[in-house]
C-alpha cells in the first residue's frame, strides 16, 4: 500500500500550494486534529469483535457499551447544568478568573469524550451483529453443514476471477472460476423451496464455456445447481460455498441493470483497446486502471508480491486521488483549493466543483468496483468535496477517521479485511509519519521532491509490513527501492489509462493511441516488479503469525528511533547500505563462505521441487543445464538462485508430463536461457501447448529433440536417444514418464 498512493498523499499533507515544505504548513494549521480517531478505533475493534461471536454475547456487550455510554454523558450533563446554576457573584464564579467560566472542566471533557467513544463502540457491535445474524439466517447454512446438493437462483454481485492452475499428478488442473453473489431461492434436496437473501462463494469449473461465464456482470442473476460446503473460517462474509455442477453455458434468468452493463461496456472496451500491446503492458494496465486482474500470469503477479507492488492490482486508492487532483488541485484548504486543477480553467463555481467530483467518484466506484481501498478513497474524497461545497476548512486525518466510521457502519466485514486495513495505516501514515520525515530529510540537504517521496514510500512500508507478514511469512527487501522507481510511472498510466476507458465505447481508435501511451509507464512499472523480484534476496524469510508481525513492528519502532543517530554518522549508514545491497544480491561467493552453499566444484543438484523432478548440471560458472522443471515455479526458481544459476544454455524437458513442465517460468525468470528442447510426443498436448506459449512469452526458442543428436554445454557432453524416427519411434503415451 505505498506505491502511487505514498506520493500522491505524502504530497496531500506534506505541502502547501505554494510549495512550501510540510513544515510550513504544519505551523499555520496547527496540532493535527486527532478527535475522531478514537470513536474510529472503537467502531472499528467492536464490528471486528462481533462478526465472530455469538449473537447473544454481542447484544449483551452492545448493551453494556451503551448503557455506560449513557450514564457518563448524563453524568456530564448534570455537571454541566450545576456549574451553570452557579451564580455569577459566587466564590467559585470568582475564583475563576480570565472567563475560565466558558470553558468546561477537564473531567466533564473526558467523560464526554469517553462516553462518545462507547457509543461507537455500541453503534460497531450491533451493527455487525445484525449483518453477522443475517448471513446465518436462513436454511442455506444448515445445508452447507450437511454438504447438500441444491437448486438455487443466485443475483451475481462480483466480476469472474480465474484461480491458480493447480497440478494433480501428471495433469494440471485448469482454473476455476470464483464468483460472490446472493442466493435468492434455494431449493433443498426434498423439493422445498424458500425465499433468501443468503451471500455465498460460487465455484465453477467452466470448460469449454470459460468465456461466456467470464462475461457474466454484477447484478446479472443465474439459475445453478451444485453442492453446498461451509466456509473455510467462521466469521466470514459468506454463508457458504456453492460448487457449481450443472454443465454448459450459464443460464441467465435474468440480465444485469444497465448500470452494470455500462461498467461493463466500459472495462471491456479497455480490455480491447490494450490487445495491441505487449504481455506485460497488455495485463497490467486494465489492472491499474479499474482493478481487472484477469489477464494477469501468475508469474507477474508473484513479482508484484515480492516487491510489494500488489496495491496496484487492487485499485489503489491513489488511481481515484490522482482523478480528483485534477479537477480540484492537491487538497490544502476549502478557501484556496478552488484555485487549482482543472475546475477554475473551466470556470466551475465550487459548488459544481463538488458535485462533479461526486459524481466522478460515483462512477469510479461503478467501473473499479467497491474494494475497500476504493471505498476508504471515496469516502475522503467525498468529505473532501463536502468541504469544498460548504467553504469549510478540512483536515485530512479527521476525513480518513470519518470514513473508517462511515464504512465500517454500512458494511462491518471491512472491519476484518487485510486489504482494508492496509489502506487505512498506508493513508495515516501518508498523513502523519511522512510529512515528518519529509522535513527532517530536508533540514539535512535532501531536494524536496525526493525527500518527500523517499519518506511517502518508507513511512507506507513501515506500517503495512507487519501487517503483510501476517499473510505472506516474509519481508520484501526492495520494496521502498522498487515503489520509488514506479512511482513516478503511475500518475501517467492512470490518466491515459482512463482517457482510454472514457473515449473507448465511441471512439475506438482514439482509445488505442491513448492505451498505447499509458503501456508505456505501465510496461516500465511491470519491468520494475519482475526486475526487483528477479534479484537473490528480494525476499526475506521471517517468522509469521502475528507474533512475527509484532517483532518486525517492534524492530521497525527500534530502527526509527536510532535513525536520528545513525544520519549523524555518515560510515555507520554507508555500512548499513553496503550490508543492504550484499544481502539483496547475494553474491555467490559470499554465500559460498557463509552457508557453505553451493559446495566449489558442484556437479549436478537435484531441486526440491515436491512431485516431480528437476535437475541442474553445472556447465561452468553460474552456467547449469537444467533437466525437467518440477511442478512450481518458486520451488525451481529459488534453487538455481542457490545455486547462483544465472545462465541456461539449455532446458531439456524429458515429457509434458505438467510435474516437469509446470515450473518452466521459474527457469525463465530473470536468466539468459538459450532454448527449451522437447519431446516430439506432444502429450499431454494442453502441457506441450503451455511449454511453446511460454517460452514464445520469454523469446526463447524452442527445438525437438531427434535421435542421435549430440551437444555440448562447458563440460558436458550428451547424445539424445530417444524418441526415434519412424513408425512408432515415439513410444507409447506413458513410456516417457518412466
Amino acid at each position: 500500500m505505498n506505491g502511487p498512493e505514498a506520493g500522491v498523499a505524502d504530497r496531500d499533507g506534506s505541502a502547501t500550494p505554494s510549495g512550501v515544505p510540510g513544515t510550513a504548513r504544519a505551523r499555520e494549521e496547527g496540532p493535527t486534529d486527532l478527535r475522531l480517531v478514537p470513536p474510529a478505533l472503537a467502531v472499528w475493534a467492536a464490528a471486528a469483535l462481533a462478526l465472530g461471536l455469538p449473537g447473544r454475547w454481542v447484544a449483551a456487550g452492545t448493551a453494556v457499551c451503551a448503557a455506560v455510554a449513557l450514564a457518563l454523558l448524563a453524568a456530564a450533563s448534570a455537571a454541566g447544568s450545576r456549574r451553570a446554576a452557579v451564580p455569577s457573584g459566587s466564590g467559585r464564579a470568582a475564583s475563576s478568573a480570565g472567563g475560565s467560566r466558558a470553558a468546561p472542566p477537564a473531567g466533564r471533557k473526558r467523560a464526554v469524550a469517553a462516553g462518545a467513544v462507547l457509543l461507537c463502540a455500541a453503534a460497531g457491535g450491533a451493527t455487525a451483529g445484525l449483518h453477522g445474524a443475517d448471513v446465518r439466517r436462513g436454511p442455506v447454512p444448515g445445508l452447507a453443514q450437511e454438504h447438500a446438493r441444491v437448486d438455487a437462483e443466485v443475483r451475481v454481485t462480483s466480476d469472474p476471477r480465474p484461480t491458480r492452475p493447480g497440478v494433480r499428478g501428471s495433469h494440471s488442473t485448469p482454473p476455476m472460476l470464483l464468483l460472490d453473489a446472493d442466493i435468492t431461492e434455494v431449493a433443498a434436496p426434498d423439493g422445498h423451496r424458500t425465499r433468501v437473501r443468503t451471500p455465498v462463494l460460487l465455484m465453477v469449473s467452466p470448460g469449454d464455456d470459460r468465456a461466456r461465464w467470464q462475461e457474466l456482470l454484477p447484478s446479472t442473476r443465474l439459475r445453478v445447481g451444485g453442492r453446498l460446503s461451509p466456509p473455510a473460517h467462521e466469521g466470514e462474509r459468506l454463508a457458504a460455498v456453492l460448487r457449481v455442477d450443472t454443465e454448459g453455458q450459464p443460464r441467465i434468468t435474468g440480465s444485469p441493470t444497465a448500470v452494470q452493463r455500462a461498467a461493463g461496456e466500459l472495462r471491456s472496451g479497455l480490455r480491447e483497446a490494450t490487445d495491441g500491446l505487449d504481455a506485460d503492458p497488455r495485463a497490467l494496465l486494465p489492472g491499474l486502471v479499474v482493478g481487472d486482474t484477469s489477464r494477469v500470469p501468475p508469474e507477474l503477479h508473484d513479482a508484484f508480491k515480492a516487491t510489494d507492488l500488489t496495491h496496484l492490482l487492487a485499485v489503489s486508492g491513489a488511481n481515484l486521488s490522482i482523478l480528483l487532483f485534477l479537477l480540484i488541485g492537491p487538497p490544502g484548504s476549502a478557501l484556496n483549493s478552488e484555485r487549482r486543477g482543472l475546475a477554475p480553467k473551466l470556470g466551475i463555481s465550487l459548488r459544481g466543483t463538488a458535485l462533479i467530483g461526486g459524481g466522478l467518484t460515483l462512477i469510479f466506484i461503478v467501473v473499479c468496483r467497491p474494494e475497500p481501498s476504493v471505498l476508504r478513497a471515496a469516502a475522503c474524497g467525498l468529505i473532501t468535496l463536502l468541504a469544498i461545497g460548504t467553504g469549510r476548512r478540512r483536515s485530512l486525518i479527521p476525513a480518513l477517521a470519518a470514513a473508517v466510521v462511515l464504512l465500517v457502519l454500512y458494511d462491518p466485514w471491512l472491519a476484518r479485511s487485510y486489504g482494508f486495513l492496509l489502506s487505512v495505516l498506508a493513508t495515516g501514515a501518508l498523513l502523519t509519519l511522512a510529512p515528518r520525515w519529509s522535513a527532517a530529510l530536508q533540514r539535512r540537504g535532501m531536494p524536496v521532491r525526493f525527500a518527500e517521496v523517499l519518506a511517502a514510500a518508507a513511512a507506507a512500508q513501515a506500517v503495512c509490513a507487519p501487517v503483510v507478514l501476517v499473510l505472506a511469512s516474509r519481508v520484501s527487501l526492495v520494496a521502498i527501492p522498487c515503489n520509488l522507481l514506479a512511482e513516478f510511472a503511475v500518475a501517467p498510466a492512470t490518466v491515459f489509462g482512463f482517457a482510454a476507458l472514457a473515449v473507448a465505447p465511441v471512439a475506438p481508435p482514439v482509445a488505442e493511441l491513448l492505451a498505447r501511451v499509458a503501456g508505456w509507464p505501465a510496461g516500465w512499472i511491470a519491468s520494475v516488479a519482475r526486475t526487483g523480484a528477479d534479484l537473490p534476496g528480494a525476499e526475506a524469510p521471517w517468522p509469521g503469525g502475528w507474533a512475527g508481525a509484532a517483532l518486525l513492528a517492534l524492530l521497525t519502532v527500534l530502527a526509527v528511533l536510532l535513525a536520528p543517530r545513525l544520519i549523524r554518522r555518515p560510515w555507520l549508514c554507508l555500512a548499513a547500505a553496503l550490508l543492504l545491497v550484499l544481502v539483496v544480491l547475494r553474491p555467490v561467493p559470499l554465500t559460498r563462505i557463509m552457508t557453505g552453499w553451493p559446495p566449489p566444484g558442484w556437479a549436478f543438484a537435484l531441486c526440491d521441487v515436491g512431485q516431480g523432478d528437476a535437475m541442474v548440471l553445472a556447465a561452468g560458472e553460474g552456467t547449469g543445464v537444467v533437466v525437467d522443471a518440477g511442478p512450481d515455479p518458486r520451488s525451481v526458481d529459488r534453487c538455481l538462485r542457490d545455486l547462483g544459476v544465472t545462465r541456461v544454455p539449455l532446458v531439456i524437458l524429458t515429457h509434458f508430463h505438467a510435474d516437469h513442465v509446470r515450473g518452466l517460468p521459474g527457469v525463465l525468470r530473470g536468466r539468459a536461457v538459450g532454448a527449451v528442447q522437447t519431446t516430439s510426443l506432444d502429450e499431454p498436448p494442453e502441457q506441450a501447448a503451455f511449454v511453446r506459449r511460454t517460452a514464445a512469452a520469454a523469446r526463447v526458442a524452442t527445438v525437438r529433440a531427434v535421435a542421435g543428436e549430440r551437444r555440448r554445454a562447458g563440460p558436458l557432453d550428451w547424445r539424445v536417444l530417444w524418441p526415434r524416427d519412424g513408425p512408432g519411434g515415439a513410444g507409447e503415451p506413458g513410456e516417457p514418464g518412466r
